[in-house]
């Protein structure tokens, strides 16, 4: 009797979708999960949902006409991103900035620096189950909001950056209130850490969780608060000083295991590094020398040629590069955003781990998809 076969072993991986979340409101994303029981044997993030061509726009408007479009990319630190266009193009026209509006620019971007990590703060605390913090974070982040109204007009998507400077001067009350969330905001970390940096349940849902070795970072062009917890130093606001930078006195705060309790350290602590610039940029701006330069032309044509100008976003390195033909619209225009290669590195990250992580690993890196589906 000849022996018999056993039979073939069964399939265990099976596939999930993760998503797609948030449809046709503020981006949509996608993560294709193969699992083998409840851990994770592959991960395809899936991207495109919400695509509405920014760069192709940038390239069929005039250059004060895309600045509306900069705040819409990622709508969480919008008004970096309108800061980090005007500077691009400032050094493509070589325009002079007054030094007043240099201070006040420097003020509203690390506000908005804030603002970001506040929200994220307050939404990946929320996805681990913790309400109370959220509402503690929103109520802090209001007061931003309430500052940058105030000269801005607007709460989120800001266009207040102009070629040479500001649209608007900031009065005392806006010093004064700026001061005020400065102190409110200090007196309130014990609060965070007591809620939630000290919390075991947190504590374990994110340390060891997610580890982004550097050798990845590297390979995968991970930026921002998610480099620095692999304990890499980089910060294009010290490594490429632009405005004012190079004339503050801040940290740049690094982790040391690369896992998700690292990177929520590092927002935190940034937080604090902010709160110091915007402090020391206060107390040394002149009371006068204006707020724009108002020679600059309403219809700009830069010389021929090409720039590339980089920037820290709330999400690490972003960058505009432009092409010039001359023309009063760039002939091409195209941005360089953090969050595609930091959401891609879960390709590598998240392979091994349980499904009951991949919520608490995606939500440490503070994606918006908004900018990558430009």
């Amino acid at each position: 009797m000849p022996k018999p076969i056993a039979p073939p072993a069964v399939d265990r991986v099976y596939t999930l979708n993760l998503g797609p979340q948030h449809p046709s409101t503020h981006g949509v994303l996608r993560v294709l999960l193969d699992l083998d029981g409840e851990f994770i044997v592959k991960a395809d993030p899936v991207l495109g949902y919400g695509h509405r061509g920014h760069e192709k726009m940038g390239e069929n408007r005039t250059y004060k006409q895309f600045m509306p479009n900069t705040s819409r990319m990622d709508y969480l630190s919008g008004l970096l991103f309108n800061h980090g266009f005007a500077l691009a193009v400032e050094k493509f026209a070589g325009i002079d900035v007054p030094l007043r509006a240099k201070y006040i620019r420097t003020i509203c971007a690390e506000l908005n620096r804030i603002s970001s990590h506040l929200l994220w703060f307050g939404t990946y605390v929320m996805d681990l189950g913790g309400f109370t913090p959220f509402l503690y974070a929103f109520d802090d982040r209001e007061n931003i909001l309430d500052i940058l109204d105030r000269v801005t007009g607007s709460r989120l998507t800001y266009s207040y950056c102009r070629f040479g400077g500001v649209c608007q001067d900031v009065d005392e009350t806006f010093l004064e209130m700026t001061k005020t969330f400065i102190d409110r905001l200090r007196s309130r970390f014990s609060d965070y850490h007591n809620l939630v940096t000290k919390n075991i349940i947190f504590i374990h849902r994110t340390r060891n969780v997610g580890v982004i070795h550097p050798e990845q970072a590297r390979q995968f062009g991970v930026t921002g608060p998610n480099l620095r917890a692999c304990g890499i130093p980089f910060d294009v606001r010290k490594m490429e000083p632009y405005e004012l930078y190079d004339q503050f006195d801040f940290e740049i705060p690094t982790g040391t295991n690369g896992d998700a309790l690292d990177r929520y350290n590092v927002r935190l602590e940034e937080m604090e590094q902010s709160c110091r610039i915007i402090e020391q940029a206060l107390a040394r701006m002149p009371k006068g020398g204006g707020y724009l330069n108002r020679s600059v032309s309403s219809r700009l044509t830069p010389p021929k040629g090409e720039v590339y100008f980089a920037f820290e976003s709330a999400r690490g390195l972003t960058a505009y590069y432009l092409v010039s033909d001359g023309s009063p619209h760039p002939y091409r225009c195209h941005i360089r955003v953090p969050s595609f290669s930091n959401l891609h590195v879960l390709v590598d990250v998240l392979r091994g781990t349980m499904v009951a992580d991949a919520i608490s690993i995606l939500g440490s890196i503070d994606v918006v998809i908004p900018e990558i589906d430009r």
